[in-house]
C-alpha cells in the first residue's frame, strides 16, 4: 500500500506516461478575463494531461446550443476560468491578512482545475444515462485519485481539500460552495456565450469582497449588492438557460435515445456505436465497478461528445422506428414541443397528445412513451440549510445574505421550487 495515496488499488504497474520536460511560463487570451498566465510546474503539467485534454471536447452546456446558438464553449474553457479566478482570490485574501502558504494555494488551485474532469459527453444531460449511481464529482475524485498516483502524491492536499476533509474548511467553500469559483465563473461564461444579459454579474468585485471569519468565507457588506446580483442572476439563468423549455426537449431527447438504444444492445440488437460509447451502451456500470475495475476508468476518458454524435448520424437510419425517429429529429433540430408549469399535467391532456402523436407521426400505441412524457425539473437558487453566504459587517458581526439584504424578495429565492413539463411531438 503506498502512504499517501490510500484510496488506490489494484492500479496498473506503469502509471500514464505524460510528458515531463519544464515548459516555460504560457499565457492564453480568455474571452472574459483577458490574457491569463497558466501556472508553471504540475498545474501546467495536469492542463496538459490527456484526461484534461479532453474537457475541450465535452460542451458546457450540453444542448443548449440548439437554442442559443452561441453556446459552444466547453468544460476546458469553464476549467480554465475558474482557474484563474481561484488564483485572484487567493491573492486577495492574503493582502487582507489571511494567511494561505504556498502549498495551499497550489492544491486549491489543482482542486478547482480537476473539479469537472469527471464530466461525461454533453455535461449534465447524460450523466444519468452512461452510467448508473454516480455523480460527475465522484467520477472527478476518481481522476484525481489517478492522477494522485500518477504523481507521486503531490494531488493529496487538493484531493483533501476537494473532499472538504481538510481542517482549513474556507479553501474547501471555495472550491464548492453556494458562492464558489465555480458558480462565479459559469454564470458570466455562460452567459457571454449565451448572450443572455441577465446572467452577467462582477466576479472581479465579488472575488475582492471576500474574506475569511473563524475559518469560514465571508462577504464584506460594501459587497452585499453583488452578491444580491450574483444570486437573481442565478436563478435567472436556471430559468432562462439552464432550464429552458427547448433546452429541456432536446437533452430528454438525447437521453431517451441512449435509453432506447441501451434497450435494444441488451435484446440482442446490433448497434452501431464509437468503442468507447459502445462499452457504455452495453454494460451497466455503476460507482463501485469504477472503483473496483481501474480500466474503466481509462474507458470514461476516451468518452466525448464526438462518440455520441457520431453514433446517432448512424443511427438515424437504423431500422427501429423509435432509435431512428429521434435521432434524426434531433440532428435537425426537429424538436419535441415542451410544455412548462407549476403544477402536474392533466391526464386527459397527455392522453390527447399521445393520441394526436399516432395519428400525426404515425408512431405505434407501444411506442408512445418515447414520445410523449412528462417530468419535472427543480431548482435551488438558495439553500439556507446548507454552508450559507454571510455578509461581514461592519461591526464584526456575521449575517446571512438573505436577512443582511434591504431587498425583501431576496427571503423568496429559498427552498426548491418545482415545475413540471410535457413533451410531445408537434402536430
Amino acid at each position: 500500500m503506498i502512504a499517501w495515496s490510500a484510496n488506490i488499488k489494484n492500479l496498473p504497474l506503469s502509471p500514464v506516461k505524460t510528458n515531463r520536460i519544464a515548459k516555460k511560463s504560457r499565457i492564453f487570451n480568455d474571452p472574459l478575463y483577458g490574457f491569463v498566465s497558466l501556472p508553471e510546474g504540475i498545474i501546467s503539467d495536469l492542463i496538459d494531461h490527456p484526461w484534461f485534454q479532453r474537457l475541450r471536447r465535452i460542451k458546457q452546456l450540453g444542448m443548449t446550443n440548439l437554442v442559443y446558438p452561441g453556446a459552444l464553449h466547453t468544460r476546458f474553457h469553464h476549467a480554465l476560468g475558474a482557474m484563474h479566478l481561484m488564483r485572484e482570490v487567493v491573492e486577495s485574501l492574503r493582502n487582507k491578512g489571511v494567511e494561505i502558504s504556498d502549498k495551499e494555494k497550489e492544491a486549491v488551485t489543482i482542486a478547482i482545475l480537476l473539479h469537472d474532469i469527471g464530466h461525461g459527453p454533453f455535461s449534465h444531460a447524460l450523466e444519468k444515462s452512461i452510467v448508473d449511481g454516480i455523480s460527475h464529482e465522484d467520477l472527478s475524485a476518481l481522476f484525481m485519485d489517478r492522477l494522485n498516483y500518477e504523481y507521486k502524491g503531490a494531488l493529496s492536499l487538493a484531493l483533501s481539500i476537494f473532499r472538504d476533509e481538510y481542517s482549513r474548511k474556507f479553501l474547501h467553500q471555495l472550491v464548492s460552495s453556494q458562492l464558489d469559483m465555480d458558480r462565479l465563473d459559469y454564470l458570466l461564461r455562460d452567459s457571454f456565450f449565451t448572450g443572455v444579459s441577465e446572467g452577467v454579474i462582477s466576479s472581479d468585485r465579488i472575488v475582492k469582497m471576500l474574506h475569511v471569519v473563524n475559518d469560514e468565507l465571508v462577504v464584506e457588506e460594501k459587497g452585499l449588492y453583488s452578491i444580491e446580483k450574483f444570486l437573481i442572476s442565478r436563478r435567472l439563468m436556471y430559468w432562462q438557460v439552464y432550464l429552458h423549455k427547448t433546452v429541456l426537449s432536446a437533452e430528454n431527447m438525447l437521453v431517451k435515445i441512449l435509453a432506447r438504444a441501451k434497450e435494444l444492445c441488451a435484446k440482442g440488437e446490433d448497434l452501431f456505436a464509437t468503442p468507447a460509447l459502445d462499452l457504455f451502451l452495453k454494460n451497466k456500470f455503476s460507482k463501485k465497478d469504477f472503483q473496483k475495475k481501474k480500466v474503466l476508468l481509462e474507458e470514461f476518458a476516451k468518452l466525448d461528445d464526438h462518440d455520441v454524435i457520431a453514433s446517432i448520424k448512424v443511427l438515424s437510419d437504423h431500422p427501429d422506428p423509435v432509435l431512428s425517429k429521434l435521432c434524426s429529429w434531433l440532428l435537425d433540430r426537429k424538436l419535441l414541443k415542451t410544455d412548462l408549469q407549476n403544477k402536474p399535467f392533466d391526464e386527459r391532456f397527455i392522453k390527447k397528445q399521445q393520441e394526436d402523436a399516432v395519428g400525426s407521426h404515425k408512431i405505434d400505441k407501444k411506442n408512445i412513451k418515447w414520445f410523449v412524457f412528462s417530468d419535472h425539473v427543480t431548482n435551488e437558487t438558495y439553500g439556507s440549510d446548507k454552508i450559507r453566504i454571510n455578509i461581514l459587517m461592519k461591526d464584526g458581526s456575521l449575517i446571512d445574505i438573505t436577512r443582511a439584504s434591504d431587498q425583501g424578495y431576496l427571503g423568496g429565492i429559498q427552498g426548491v421550487v418545482k415545475k413540471y413539463f410535457l413533451c410531445y411531438p408537434k402536430a
